[in-house]
C-alpha cells in the first residue's frame, strides 16, 4: 500500500475518521481547518493512493521554542545564550483505528521529521508532547530524549532528526 501525505485540504473526508480518542477525533473533523486558516498548524494528513480523499491519519506541526534552562546542561553549552532555542512542535498524532498496527504512525513521524529538516525555517529541537507512558515510549523509538522537568515532553536535536531521515529510502 502507498501512502500520500500532504496538507489537510476541504475536499478530504474528515468526519468519518475515527482512531480511539475523541479529543483527536474532534480535532481533525472541527478544528484542524480553522487552525490552519488562522496559522496555528500545519495539518499533515495521510491517504492511500486508492481512495485519496479517505483520512487514514494525521499529525500537525507549529512553531515553538524551548527554555535554554529546560535544555540539559551538555547540550545548552554549545547553544548561543539566547534565553529560547526555536524549535518545530509535533503537536497531534493519530492513525484511524482500522489503520494502527500497520507502522503508519511511524511514517507520520518520519515525514513530520523530513518536512521540518527541508523547511527553510531555522531550528534546533523537534518536540513532541506524548499524551502517556505508552506514547513516549513510541517516540523513544525514534530515538526522541525526555526532558526532566516533564517526562511526557520529549524533544530531538535537528542533527538527530536530519540523521535520522538520511538513512531512509526517498
Amino acid at each position: 500500500m502507498k501512502l500520500l501525505f500532504g496538507l489537510l485540504s476541504p475536499a478530504m473526508e474528515k468526519s468519518g475518521f475515527a482512531c480511539g480518542e475523541a479529543a483527536l477525533d474532534t480535532y481533525l473533523q472541527k478544528l484542524a481547518s480553522q487552525d490552519m486558516k488562522r496559522g496555528f498548524a500545519t495539518v499533515i494528513v495521510a491517504r492511500t493512493e486508492t481512495d485519496p480523499k479517505k483520512i487514514i491519519g494525521y499529525y500537525t506541526l507549529s512553531a515553538a521554542s524551548v527554555l535554554l534552562d529546560n535544555v540539559p546542561e551538555e547540550m545548552a553549552r554549545n547553544m548561543p545564550r539566547y534565553p529560547n532555542i526555536p524549535a518545530v512542535r509535533l503537536g497531534r498524532l493519530a492513525v484511524a483505528s482500522g489503520m494502527q498496527g500497520q507502522h503508519i504512525g511511524s511514517l507520520l513521524v518520519l515525514d513530520a521529521l523530513r518536512r521540518s529538516c527541508l523547511n527553510e525555517l531555522a531550528w534546533a529541537l523537534f518536540l513532541v508532547d506524548a499524551k502517556n507512558e505508552r506514547v513516549a515510549a513510541f517516540y523513544e523509538k525514534f530515538l526522541f530524549q525526555r526532558f526532566a522537568d516533564n517526562t511526557l515532553h520529549l524533544w530531538m536535536h535537528r542533527k538527530q532528526a536530519e540523521n535520522l531521515i538520511t538513512q531512509i529510502p526517498a
